[in-house]
Protein backbone atom coordinates (compact mmCIF):
# COMPACT_ATOMS: atom_id res chain seq x y z
CA UNK A 1 0.00 0.00 0.00
CA UNK A 2 1.45 3.38 -1.04
CA UNK A 3 1.84 6.27 1.40
CA UNK A 4 -0.86 8.17 -0.50
CA UNK A 5 -3.32 5.30 -0.08
CA UNK A 6 -2.29 4.72 3.54
CA UNK A 7 -2.83 8.30 4.72
CA UNK A 8 -6.66 8.30 4.53
CA UNK A 9 -6.74 4.85 6.19
CA UNK A 10 -4.65 6.28 9.01
CA UNK A 11 -6.91 9.27 9.55
CA UNK A 12 -10.15 7.28 9.68
CA UNK A 13 -8.51 4.71 11.96
CA UNK A 14 -7.45 7.50 14.32
CA UNK A 15 -11.00 8.87 14.39
CA UNK A 16 -12.37 5.44 15.32
CA UNK A 17 -9.63 4.84 17.90
CA UNK A 18 -10.01 8.19 19.68
CA UNK A 19 -13.80 8.17 19.79
CA UNK A 20 -14.13 4.50 20.74
CA UNK A 21 -11.48 4.72 23.45
CA UNK A 22 -13.15 7.79 24.91
CA UNK A 23 -16.59 6.13 24.77
CA UNK A 24 -15.40 2.98 26.54
CA UNK A 25 -13.44 5.05 29.07
CA UNK A 26 -16.60 7.06 29.80
CA UNK A 27 -18.69 3.91 30.14
CA UNK A 28 -16.27 2.11 32.41
CA UNK A 29 -15.80 5.29 34.42
CA UNK A 30 -19.47 5.07 35.38
CA UNK A 31 -18.60 2.02 37.49
CA UNK A 32 -15.66 3.71 39.20
CA UNK A 33 -12.77 2.70 36.94
CA UNK A 34 -10.10 5.24 35.84
CA UNK A 35 -10.01 6.25 32.13
CA UNK A 36 -6.81 4.30 31.44
CA UNK A 37 -8.67 1.07 32.21
CA UNK A 38 -11.32 1.94 29.63
CA UNK A 39 -8.65 2.65 27.03
CA UNK A 40 -6.99 -0.71 27.75
CA UNK A 41 -10.31 -2.50 27.31
CA UNK A 42 -11.12 -0.52 24.13
CA UNK A 43 -7.80 -1.53 22.58
CA UNK A 44 -8.60 -5.21 23.13
CA UNK A 45 -12.15 -4.84 21.80
CA UNK A 46 -10.92 -3.30 18.53
CA UNK A 47 -8.53 -6.20 17.95
CA UNK A 48 -9.04 -9.82 16.92
CA UNK A 49 -10.41 -10.72 20.35
CA UNK A 50 -13.77 -9.08 19.52
CA UNK A 51 -13.97 -7.00 16.33
CA UNK A 52 -11.83 -9.49 14.42
CA UNK A 53 -13.96 -12.36 15.70
CA UNK A 54 -17.37 -10.92 14.81
CA UNK A 55 -16.44 -8.78 11.78
CA UNK A 56 -13.03 -9.82 10.43
CA UNK A 57 -13.49 -7.91 7.17
CA UNK A 58 -14.22 -4.68 9.06
CA UNK A 59 -11.12 -5.15 11.20
CA UNK A 60 -8.90 -5.84 8.19
CA UNK A 61 -10.28 -2.80 6.35
CA UNK A 62 -9.94 -0.53 9.37
CA UNK A 63 -6.52 -1.81 10.44
CA UNK A 64 -4.73 -3.24 7.38
CA UNK A 65 -1.32 -4.82 7.95
CA UNK A 66 0.43 -1.82 6.37
CA UNK A 67 -1.13 0.46 9.00
CA UNK A 68 0.19 -1.43 12.03
CA UNK A 69 3.77 -0.04 11.85
CA UNK A 70 2.31 3.48 11.63
CA UNK A 71 0.15 2.86 14.70
CA UNK A 72 3.20 1.48 16.49
CA UNK A 73 5.26 4.62 15.81
CA UNK A 74 2.38 6.95 16.73
CA UNK A 75 1.84 4.92 19.89
CA UNK A 76 5.52 5.28 20.76
CA UNK A 77 5.13 9.06 20.73
CA UNK A 78 2.30 8.69 23.25
CA UNK A 79 4.38 6.32 25.37
CA UNK A 80 7.39 8.63 25.40
CA UNK A 81 5.20 11.54 26.57
CA UNK A 82 3.46 9.30 29.12
CA UNK A 83 6.69 7.96 30.61
CA UNK A 84 8.13 11.47 30.65
CA UNK A 85 5.20 12.60 32.77
CA UNK A 86 5.50 9.47 34.96
CA UNK A 87 9.18 10.23 35.62
CA UNK A 88 8.31 13.78 36.61
CA UNK A 89 5.57 12.56 38.97
CA UNK A 90 7.99 10.04 40.48
CA UNK A 91 10.42 12.79 41.45
CA UNK A 92 7.66 15.06 42.71
CA UNK A 93 6.08 12.48 45.01
CA UNK A 94 9.16 10.76 46.46
CA UNK A 95 9.19 11.43 50.20
CA UNK A 96 12.47 10.71 52.00
CA UNK A 97 10.77 10.51 55.41
CA UNK A 98 9.01 7.29 54.44
CA UNK A 99 11.72 5.91 52.17
CA UNK A 100 12.53 2.99 54.50
CA UNK A 101 8.94 1.73 54.74
CA UNK A 102 8.48 2.25 51.00
CA UNK A 103 11.64 0.29 50.26
CA UNK A 104 10.38 -2.63 52.35
CA UNK A 105 6.97 -2.66 50.67
CA UNK A 106 8.31 -2.28 47.13
CA UNK A 107 11.07 -4.83 47.76
CA UNK A 108 8.55 -7.45 48.80
CA UNK A 109 6.27 -6.43 45.93
CA UNK A 110 9.08 -7.12 43.47
CA UNK A 111 10.72 -10.24 44.87
CA UNK A 112 7.58 -12.30 45.54
CA UNK A 113 5.88 -11.96 42.11
CA UNK A 114 9.28 -12.18 40.41
CA UNK A 115 10.03 -15.52 42.05
CA UNK A 116 6.50 -16.91 41.74
CA UNK A 117 6.19 -15.85 38.11
CA UNK A 118 9.51 -17.45 37.21
CA UNK A 119 8.57 -20.68 39.03
CA UNK A 120 5.20 -20.81 37.28
CA UNK A 121 6.91 -20.45 33.90
CA UNK A 122 9.44 -23.16 34.81
CA UNK A 123 6.52 -25.48 35.52
CA UNK A 124 4.94 -24.58 32.17
CA UNK A 125 8.03 -25.56 30.16
CA UNK A 126 7.18 -28.41 27.80
CA UNK A 127 3.49 -28.15 28.67
CA UNK A 128 2.36 -24.73 27.36
CA UNK A 129 3.34 -23.12 24.07
CA UNK A 130 4.60 -19.84 25.54
CA UNK A 131 8.27 -20.30 24.69
CA UNK A 132 9.91 -18.82 21.59
CA UNK A 133 12.17 -21.09 19.58
CA UNK A 134 15.77 -19.95 19.90
CA UNK A 135 15.14 -17.94 23.08
CA UNK A 136 16.54 -19.39 26.30
CA UNK A 137 13.80 -20.60 28.68
CA UNK A 138 15.63 -18.70 31.43
CA UNK A 139 15.01 -15.46 29.53
CA UNK A 140 11.29 -16.25 29.19
CA UNK A 141 11.04 -17.21 32.85
CA UNK A 142 12.83 -14.04 33.91
CA UNK A 143 10.66 -11.90 31.65
CA UNK A 144 7.43 -13.30 33.13
CA UNK A 145 8.74 -12.68 36.64
CA UNK A 146 9.65 -9.08 35.84
CA UNK A 147 6.33 -8.47 34.07
CA UNK A 148 4.43 -9.63 37.17
CA UNK A 149 6.62 -7.45 39.41
CA UNK A 150 5.62 -4.21 37.65
CA UNK A 151 3.18 -1.76 39.28
CA UNK A 152 1.03 0.81 37.45
CA UNK A 153 2.65 3.81 39.15
CA UNK A 154 0.99 6.53 37.00
CA UNK A 155 -2.46 5.02 37.61
CA UNK A 156 -1.64 4.67 41.30
CA UNK A 157 -0.72 8.38 41.40
CA UNK A 158 -3.98 9.28 39.63
CA UNK A 159 -6.10 7.25 42.09
CA UNK A 160 -4.30 8.85 45.04
CA UNK A 161 -5.02 12.33 43.63
CA UNK A 162 -8.65 11.61 42.72
CA UNK A 163 -9.39 10.22 46.19
CA UNK A 164 -7.86 13.26 47.91
CA UNK A 165 -5.04 11.25 49.50
CA UNK A 166 -2.17 13.49 48.38
CA UNK A 167 -0.32 14.72 51.46
CA UNK A 168 -1.44 11.85 53.73
CA UNK A 169 1.07 9.36 55.05
CA UNK A 170 -0.81 6.52 53.34
CA UNK A 171 -0.85 8.38 50.02
CA UNK A 172 2.82 9.30 50.21
CA UNK A 173 3.80 5.76 51.18
CA UNK A 174 1.81 4.29 48.28
CA UNK A 175 3.36 6.71 45.78
CA UNK A 176 6.89 6.13 47.02
CA UNK A 177 6.44 2.34 47.04
CA UNK A 178 5.00 2.31 43.52
CA UNK A 179 7.73 4.59 42.19
CA UNK A 180 10.57 2.51 43.65
CA UNK A 181 8.90 -0.68 42.42
CA UNK A 182 8.73 0.53 38.82
CA UNK A 183 12.25 1.94 38.71
CA UNK A 184 13.69 -1.37 39.92
CA UNK A 185 11.41 -3.41 37.64
CA UNK A 186 12.44 -1.37 34.57
CA UNK A 187 16.10 -1.88 35.45
CA UNK A 188 15.48 -5.63 35.72
CA UNK A 189 13.69 -5.59 32.37
CA UNK A 190 16.67 -3.84 30.81
CA UNK A 191 18.89 -6.60 32.19
CA UNK A 192 16.63 -9.32 30.74
CA UNK A 193 16.69 -7.65 27.33
CA UNK A 194 20.47 -7.41 27.43
CA UNK A 195 20.85 -11.08 28.39
CA UNK A 196 18.29 -12.12 25.76
CA UNK A 197 20.62 -10.97 22.99
CA UNK A 198 22.88 -13.93 23.82
CA UNK A 199 25.89 -12.04 22.50
CA UNK A 200 28.41 -9.97 24.44
CA UNK A 201 28.37 -6.95 22.11
CA UNK A 202 24.75 -5.85 22.81
CA UNK A 203 25.36 -6.24 26.54
CA UNK A 204 28.53 -4.13 26.35
CA UNK A 205 26.70 -1.55 24.24
CA UNK A 206 23.82 -1.46 26.74
CA UNK A 207 26.06 -1.13 29.81
CA UNK A 208 28.32 1.43 28.16
CA UNK A 209 25.30 3.26 26.83
CA UNK A 210 23.76 3.47 30.30
CA UNK A 211 26.92 5.12 31.61
CA UNK A 212 26.99 7.61 28.72
CA UNK A 213 23.28 8.28 29.08
CA UNK A 214 23.61 8.91 32.83
CA UNK A 215 26.42 11.41 32.15
CA UNK A 216 24.29 13.06 29.46
CA UNK A 217 21.30 13.44 31.79
CA UNK A 218 23.34 14.71 34.74
CA UNK A 219 25.75 17.05 33.00
CA UNK A 220 23.96 18.10 29.80
CA UNK A 221 20.18 17.55 29.84
CA UNK A 222 19.53 18.55 33.45
CA UNK A 223 21.48 21.86 33.35
CA UNK A 224 20.02 22.69 29.92
CA UNK A 225 16.47 22.09 31.13
CA UNK A 226 17.11 24.11 34.30
CA UNK A 227 18.42 27.08 32.30
CA UNK A 228 15.61 26.83 29.77
CA UNK A 229 12.80 26.71 32.32
CA UNK A 230 14.10 28.95 35.10
CA UNK A 231 12.35 32.11 33.88
CA UNK A 232 8.65 32.83 33.66
CA UNK A 233 5.57 31.36 35.29
CA UNK A 234 4.47 29.59 32.13
CA UNK A 235 6.36 27.72 29.45
CA UNK A 236 6.79 29.43 26.09
CA UNK A 237 6.74 27.67 22.73
CA UNK A 238 10.53 27.79 22.49
CA UNK A 239 10.89 26.28 25.97
CA UNK A 240 8.50 23.45 25.14
CA UNK A 241 10.39 22.88 21.89
CA UNK A 242 13.71 22.48 23.72
CA UNK A 243 12.16 20.07 26.25
CA UNK A 244 10.67 17.97 23.44
CA UNK A 245 14.01 17.94 21.61
CA UNK A 246 15.82 16.70 24.73
CA UNK A 247 13.07 14.16 25.37
CA UNK A 248 13.15 12.71 21.86
CA UNK A 249 16.97 12.70 21.81
CA UNK A 250 16.96 10.63 25.00
CA UNK A 251 14.30 8.31 23.55
CA UNK A 252 16.40 7.86 20.40
CA UNK A 253 19.59 7.09 22.31
CA UNK A 254 18.07 4.54 24.69
CA UNK A 255 16.39 2.87 21.72
CA UNK A 256 19.75 2.66 19.94
CA UNK A 257 21.48 0.99 22.89
CA UNK A 258 18.70 -1.58 23.24
CA UNK A 259 16.92 -0.22 26.31
CA UNK A 260 13.94 1.24 24.38
CA UNK A 261 12.61 4.79 24.32
CA UNK A 262 10.53 4.52 27.48
CA UNK A 263 13.66 4.33 29.67
CA UNK A 264 15.07 7.55 28.25
CA UNK A 265 11.74 9.34 28.56
CA UNK A 266 11.34 8.34 32.20
CA UNK A 267 14.84 9.58 33.07
CA UNK A 268 14.30 12.96 31.36
CA UNK A 269 11.08 13.31 33.35
CA UNK A 270 13.03 12.76 36.56
CA UNK A 271 15.62 15.34 35.44
CA UNK A 272 13.03 18.10 34.95
CA UNK A 273 13.54 21.02 37.37
CA UNK A 274 10.87 22.22 39.78
CA UNK A 275 8.90 25.35 39.04
CA UNK A 276 5.80 26.71 37.34
CA UNK A 277 7.33 26.75 33.85
CA UNK A 278 8.48 23.14 34.25
CA UNK A 279 5.05 22.01 35.41
CA UNK A 280 3.44 23.83 32.50
CA UNK A 281 5.81 22.20 29.98
CA UNK A 282 5.16 18.71 31.39
CA UNK A 283 1.40 19.28 31.31
CA UNK A 284 1.49 20.65 27.75
CA UNK A 285 3.55 17.76 26.41
CA UNK A 286 1.83 15.05 28.43
CA UNK A 287 -1.82 16.05 28.02
CA UNK A 288 -1.96 16.54 24.25
CA UNK A 289 0.07 13.43 23.50
CA UNK A 290 -1.90 11.30 25.98
CA UNK A 291 -5.20 12.27 24.38
CA UNK A 292 -4.07 11.84 20.76
CA UNK A 293 -1.26 9.28 20.58
CA UNK A 294 -1.53 7.01 23.64
CA UNK A 295 -4.84 5.41 22.54
CA UNK A 296 -3.03 4.22 19.40
CA UNK A 297 -0.66 2.25 21.63
CA UNK A 298 -3.62 0.55 23.31
CA UNK A 299 -5.10 -0.41 19.96
CA UNK A 300 -1.73 -1.65 18.67
CA UNK A 301 -1.51 -3.81 21.80
CA UNK A 302 -5.08 -4.97 21.24
CA UNK A 303 -4.26 -6.00 17.66
CA UNK A 304 -1.59 -8.30 19.11
CA UNK A 305 -3.90 -9.72 21.80
CA UNK A 306 -5.81 -12.82 20.77
CA UNK A 307 -8.05 -14.00 23.59
CA UNK A 308 -9.31 -16.67 21.22
CA UNK A 309 -6.02 -18.44 21.96
CA UNK A 310 -7.32 -19.05 25.48
CA UNK A 311 -9.49 -21.77 23.97
CA UNK A 312 -6.30 -23.81 24.23
CA UNK A 313 -6.73 -25.49 27.62
CA UNK A 314 -3.05 -25.49 28.70
CA UNK A 315 -2.73 -21.79 27.86
CA UNK A 316 -5.99 -20.98 29.65
CA UNK A 317 -4.79 -22.79 32.78
CA UNK A 318 -1.43 -21.00 32.60
CA UNK A 319 -3.23 -17.65 32.26
CA UNK A 320 -5.47 -18.32 35.27
CA UNK A 321 -2.53 -19.44 37.39
CA UNK A 322 -0.62 -16.33 36.24
CA UNK A 323 -3.46 -14.12 37.51
CA UNK A 324 -3.50 -15.98 40.85
CA UNK A 325 0.29 -15.81 41.20
CA UNK A 326 0.26 -12.11 40.29
CA UNK A 327 -2.35 -11.25 42.92
CA UNK A 328 -0.87 -13.43 45.68
CA UNK A 329 2.67 -12.33 44.94
CA UNK A 330 2.00 -8.59 44.74
CA UNK A 331 -1.04 -7.97 46.94
CA UNK A 332 -0.07 -10.55 49.56
CA UNK A 333 3.60 -9.62 49.74
CA UNK A 334 2.95 -5.86 49.93
CA UNK A 335 0.33 -6.37 52.63
CA UNK A 336 2.66 -8.52 54.74
CA UNK A 337 5.60 -6.15 54.22
CA UNK A 338 3.49 -3.12 55.16
CA UNK A 339 2.35 -4.81 58.37
CA UNK A 340 5.93 -5.82 59.15
CA UNK A 341 7.06 -2.21 58.71
CA UNK A 342 4.54 -1.00 61.29
CA UNK A 343 1.55 -0.01 59.17
CA UNK A 344 -1.97 -0.61 60.45
CA UNK A 345 -4.23 -3.20 58.83
CA UNK A 346 -6.32 -0.67 56.88
CA UNK A 347 -3.25 0.99 55.35
CA UNK A 348 -1.54 -2.32 54.56
CA UNK A 349 -4.56 -3.72 52.72
CA UNK A 350 -4.96 -0.55 50.67
CA UNK A 351 -1.29 -0.54 49.77
CA UNK A 352 -1.65 -4.10 48.51
CA UNK A 353 -4.68 -3.17 46.39
CA UNK A 354 -2.88 -0.24 44.77
CA UNK A 355 0.42 -2.01 44.20
CA UNK A 356 -1.36 -5.01 42.65
CA UNK A 357 -2.52 -3.01 39.60
CA UNK A 358 -0.22 -3.44 36.56
CA UNK A 359 -2.10 -1.32 34.03
CA UNK A 360 -0.36 0.45 31.21
CA UNK A 361 3.12 -0.16 32.62
CA UNK A 362 2.83 -3.92 32.12
CA UNK A 363 1.43 -3.41 28.61
CA UNK A 364 4.50 -1.33 27.77
CA UNK A 365 6.79 -4.08 29.04
CA UNK A 366 4.87 -6.73 27.08
CA UNK A 367 5.17 -4.76 23.86
CA UNK A 368 8.88 -4.31 24.48
CA UNK A 369 9.23 -8.07 24.87
CA UNK A 370 7.15 -8.75 21.77
CA UNK A 371 9.18 -6.32 19.66
CA UNK A 372 12.41 -7.85 20.98
CA UNK A 373 11.17 -11.30 19.90
CA UNK A 374 11.52 -12.89 23.33
CA UNK A 375 7.80 -13.60 23.85
CA UNK A 376 5.13 -14.92 21.46
CA UNK A 377 1.43 -14.14 20.96
CA UNK A 378 0.38 -16.82 23.45
CA UNK A 379 2.43 -15.43 26.33
CA UNK A 380 1.56 -11.86 25.32
CA UNK A 381 -2.16 -12.68 25.52
CA UNK A 382 -1.84 -14.46 28.87
CA UNK A 383 0.00 -11.51 30.44
CA UNK A 384 -2.41 -8.95 28.94
CA UNK A 385 -5.13 -10.84 30.81
CA UNK A 386 -3.10 -10.42 34.02
CA UNK A 387 -2.76 -6.69 33.36
CA UNK A 388 -6.49 -6.26 32.76
CA UNK A 389 -7.67 -8.31 35.75
CA UNK A 390 -5.27 -6.81 38.28
CA UNK A 391 -5.99 -3.28 37.06
CA UNK A 392 -9.76 -3.78 37.15
CA UNK A 393 -9.45 -5.02 40.74
CA UNK A 394 -7.90 -1.86 42.18
CA UNK A 395 -10.81 0.60 42.40
CA UNK A 396 -13.47 -1.92 43.58
CA UNK A 397 -11.05 -3.25 46.21
CA UNK A 398 -10.41 0.25 47.57
CA UNK A 399 -14.13 1.06 47.58
CA UNK A 400 -14.87 -2.16 49.46
CA UNK A 401 -12.14 -1.42 52.00
CA UNK A 402 -13.53 2.08 52.57
CA UNK A 403 -16.85 0.47 53.50
CA UNK A 404 -15.72 -2.40 55.71
CA UNK A 405 -12.41 -1.14 57.13
CA UNK A 406 -12.20 2.66 57.46
CA UNK A 407 -8.82 4.33 57.81
CA UNK A 408 -8.02 5.14 61.47
CA UNK A 409 -7.21 8.72 62.46
CA UNK A 410 -3.61 8.89 63.68
CA UNK A 411 -2.64 11.37 66.42
CA UNK A 412 -1.39 14.48 64.66
CA UNK A 413 -2.73 13.29 61.30
CA UNK A 414 -2.87 15.77 58.46
CA UNK A 415 -6.21 17.38 57.58
CA UNK A 416 -6.69 15.33 54.38
CA UNK A 417 -5.99 12.13 56.30
CA UNK A 418 -8.46 13.02 59.07
CA UNK A 419 -11.12 13.90 56.49
CA UNK A 420 -10.52 10.60 54.70
CA UNK A 421 -10.96 8.61 57.90
CA UNK A 422 -14.20 10.43 58.76
CA UNK A 423 -15.57 10.05 55.22
CA UNK A 424 -14.77 6.35 54.99
CA UNK A 425 -16.23 5.78 58.44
Amino acid sequence: MSATALAPRFFIAVVVILLFCRLVAWGIGRVGQPPVVGEMVAGVLLGPSLLGAIAPRVESELFPSALKPVLYIAGQIGLVAFMFQAGHEFRSHLDRTIARAAAVVSGAGILAPLALGALLTVGAHGRVGIFVHGVSPVVTESFVGVALAITAFPMLARIITERGLTGTRYGSLALASGAIDDVVAWCLLAGVLAVASGRPKPIVVAVGGIVLFALFVLYAARPLLARTLRQGASATESQVLIVVAVLFAAAWFTDEIGLYSVFGAFCVGMAMPRGAASERAVTTIGTSNRIIFLPMFFVYSGLNTRFGLLGNRPLLLFSLFAVIVAVVGKYGACWIAARASGQDQATALRLGALMNARGLMQLIALNVGLQAGIINSELFTALVLVALVTTLMASPALTLLDRVLPMPVRPGASEPEAELAVASG
